[in-house]
């Protein structure tokens, strides 16, 4: 329950600070360096969920089928292979190493 509290706060955070940044600015364009670190928060954040959901358990660190579907998954968009492609590799190793055990 909390990881879904903490995307909920965020994302409205991300549509407050999208919303009232160009109002707080006056129309003023941020300085470069800060509109690039802006673009990266976004894929950091969800990066950062999908190791946390992927390595975790409670409060321990933990690996198994998660992390082979992870994997699968990133090695496939390495490929270039479409992202729906890859998302079902990956939800197809995991559900098979899921059954194995």
């Amino acid at each position: 329950m909390k990881t879904w509290a903490l995307i909920a706060v965020l994302a409205l955070g991300t549509v407050l600070m999208k919303t009232l940044g160009p109002v707080l600015a006056g129309g003023r364009q941020p300085p470069a360096g800060l509109t690039r670190v802006i673009a990266l928060i976004a894929p950091a954040l969800i990066s950062a969920l999908i190791v946390a959901g992927t390595f975790t358990l409670g409060q321990r660190l933990i690996i198994d089928a998660r992390a082979a579907g992870l994997a699968v998954g990133a090695i496939a968009l390495w490929f270039r292979v479409p992202a729906v492609l890859a998302m079902l590799f990956a939800v197809i190793v995991c559900a098979l190493l899921r059954f194995a055990a």
